[in-house]
């Protein structure tokens, strides 16, 4: 989509702070981080949200939760970490394509806020 953020991210038009990158996948810094250790992932194609995941894409989420692990792997979150993703407005989800936070290095409560 040509005026979704990720998208023109994903496609090199917008720097970001690549920690990870293949052919499906971009991870990069959060640029409001809510933990010591906050990553982006998003898949390359514009999935709307997590209400859009189908059969036909739901590859591509598999594996950004395998490159979730191996970064936490890689950066040490021996302690912990949190994968979370926002579904719609009233969930919180601001930018309209698919995106998971990798949240890491302080304590977490659950329910969460």
């Amino acid at each position: 989509m040509s005026d979704c953020i990720f998208c023109k991210i994903a496609a090199g038009e917008i720097p970001s702070t690549k920690v990870y990158e293949d052919d499906t996948v971009l991870a990069f810094l959060d640029l409001d981080p809510q933990a010591p250790q906050h990553i982006l992932l998003i898949p390359k194609t514009h999935i709307q949200s997590a209400a859009d995941i189908t059969a036909a894409n739901s590859a591509v989420v598999a594996h950004i939760f395998e490159v979730a692990a191996k970064i936490a792997a890689e950066k040490g979150f021996s302690d912990g970490f949190r994968v979370v993703t926002n579904c719609g407005e009233q969930a919180g989800q601001s930018v309209k394509h698919l995106h998971f936070h990798l949240l890491a290095g302080r304590d977490f409560t659950w329910p969460p806020g």
